[in-house]
């Protein structure tokens, strides 16, 4: 993979394909490789004709991985997905985000709007709209010396999540209480680009990056 710097970090990030530019940005403790490449979605773009650009974001995959919960901000992690786009000289791009991908895409299109054609935001519901979404377990599960000290169903969910990416847990744990805190929901009313939005209906995850 290629690397970019934003904000002082070094990402790597992959395209392919020709065509109209589709961003794609994966989800929480998961890679482009793992959400995009490993599921066939990249596969299916280039054939139908789009040229892909994916990424690590920060804290995961081969990108740089700070300790610092202040390094994982929606905003910051928004402006990564721009320097992406500047990089490669695009001057917008669709934007497919899942979870936190989804979340990230969202407050792209509420800073950048003149950066987003079209955004697909998958893997967020009700449950981003809520203004307190508690962290901790999860962080603590990801911090915990092994999996079976792990107690919690959705801790376990993601400690072994992030043992099969082999991802650094101390990088995903200040990520996860940076995005966990409250979305700033006003700033949807200001997306002016056309928004479709994937949520299963029965899924107590929606909404979790």
């Amino acid at each position: 993979m290629e690397k970019f710097v934003s904000d002082g970090l070094k990402l790597a990030y992959r395209v392919e394909g020709q065509g109209h530019p589709v961003l794609m940005i994966h989800g929480f403790g998961s890679t482009h490789a793992v959400n995009w490449v490993d599921t066939g979605w990249v596969k299916a773009l280039v054939r139908a004709g789009y040229r892909v650009i994916m990424y690590d974001g920060r804290g995961h995959g081969q990108s740089d991985k700070p300790h610092d919960e202040d390094a994982y901000s929606l905003s910051l992690m928004a402006e990564d997905a721009v320097a992406l786009l500047d990089h490669l000289g695009e001057p917008g791009a669709d934007i497919v985000g899942y979870s936190m991908g989804a979340m990230v895409a969202l407050v792209m299109a509420m800073n950048h709007p003149e950066r987003v054609d079209r955004v697909a935001a998958a893997g967020v519901g009700e449950n981003l709209l809520e203004p307190s979404r508690e962290a901790d377990s999860v962080a603590d599960a990801l911090l915990a010396d092994s999996l079976k000290s792990v107690t919690t169903r959705m801790g376990r969910m993601f400690r072994a999540f992030a043992d099969q990416n082999r991802q650094d847990r101390e990088a995903l744990a200040a990520c996860w209480r940076a995005v966990r805190q409250p979305f700033p929901v006003d700033g949807l009313k200001n997306i002016a680009r056309p928004v479709l939005v994937v949520a299963g209906g029965d899924g107590d995850q929606a909404g979790a990056p």
